[in-house]
């Protein structure tokens, strides 16, 4: 879940706020340092697209959990032969599992 105070700052990483509760209905949101309110409406908004933009890279991190490790890839490649083709068969059945959008 994304938070309020991550869609402030990419709305605007300058912002000097003091925020009280952590649900955007509820939350009060006082601006400070001249910082322009910025509407909940807006934060609302940009909440939901970070969210999207989280939710649209599962494929990447479900990845990133099962590929194997840094270790595993340099000594298939040191090793070379069925090494390195049974870490290729590894890899592409995670790709498999988990294929790009």
């Amino acid at each position: 879940m994304i938070k309020v105070t991550e869609a402030i700052k990419t709305i605007n990483p300058n912002a000097q706020y003091i925020i009280t509760g952590s649900d955007l209905d509820t939350c009060e949101i006082e601006w400070s340092e001249g910082t322009t309110p910025i509407s909940k409406a807006d934060i609302e908004t940009k909440m939901n697209e970070l969210q999207a933009e989280y939710d649209a890279e599962l494929w990447k991190r479900n990845r990133k959990s099962e590929y194997p490790t840094h270790d595993d890839c340099i000594h298939a490649l040191l090793d070379g032969g069925d090494t390195l083709t049974e870490l290729q068969e590894k890899r592409q059945t995670v790709k498999t599992k988990y294929p790009k959008p």
